[in-house]
């Protein structure tokens, strides 16, 4: 099991990357179409060889003692951002390794798996983030379509919301997270990473991302740029 002191090196190692950005003035713009005051970006790991081989340390930890290597047939990557995670990951335990696409090829054999599936082989599938649980679902989907049994998923960063849990039980699927959002917003207030003003608009946003992007159009949350 992930310990408290685990999850905070984790919180920190995206905070020192800046695989976690926050910026109140000049929010990011999210695949949904809506602004946020802060964003993840795992892919960044990657970069940094140090970090990510401490990821990847504690994925193997979950697996030996949480999953157990009996229990698993083979490793998969979500396209793109799991694929090199799911990589490190398959070395290091030496476990056959796939790839999952978004959508199924629509050419040659239309799966949406790629590397050797076979019927039954029980999948644990490695990701960098989860936010709502939506993409993993889909990912689910592919790899029973294509004859695999997904059991469980790893990533790096949950948001924690309570949907996650319940889309991943619904699916069959454990979920495990090296951290998440209530433990990174806990490590910024105890050692400054973030403003007082930049804490405050990260925590109103995660409350109620909608709302919080309505004053951000309406105006009411104007931290002095230019829009």
């Amino acid at each position: 099991m992930i310990s408290k002191a685990e999850r905070d090196e984790i919180s920190e190692i995206l905070l020192k990357v800046k695989a976690i950005s926050v910026n109140i003035k000049t929010p990011f713009v999210l695949v949904s179409g809506i602004h946020s005051p802060v964003y993840v970006d795992c892919r960044r790991i990657i970069s940094f060889p140090k970090e990510r081989t401490r990821i990847i340390e504690l994925f193997e930890k979950i697996v030996k003692e949480d999953i157990g290597l009996e229990n698993i047939d083979v490793i998969a990557g979500g396209a793109t951002a799991g694929i090199p995670y799911a990589a490190f990951l398959s070395q290091k335990i030496e476990k056959p390794l796939i790839y999952v696409r978004k959508k199924p090829k629509e050419y040659g054999e239309r799966k949406q798996t790629e590397g050797v599936l076979k019927k039954d082989d029980r999948v644990v599938l490695v990701e960098d983030l989860v936010t709502d649980g939506n993409s993993k679902i889909n990912f689910f989907n592919g790899i029973r379509n294509d004859g695999g049994v997904p059991k469980y998923c790893m990533v790096v960063f949950s948001y924690g919301r309570p949907v996650i849990l319940e889309k991943m039980k619904k699916a069959g699927v454990e979920l495990f997270w090296l951290t998440d959002w209530k433990n990174t917003l806990e490590l910024t207030k105890r050692k400054g990473y973030f403003s007082e003003d930049e804490y405050r608009e990260v925590v109103e946003f995660l409350k109620d991302p909608i709302a919080w992007d309505r004053k951000w159009a309406s105006g009411e949350k104007d931290f002095g740029e230019e829009r």
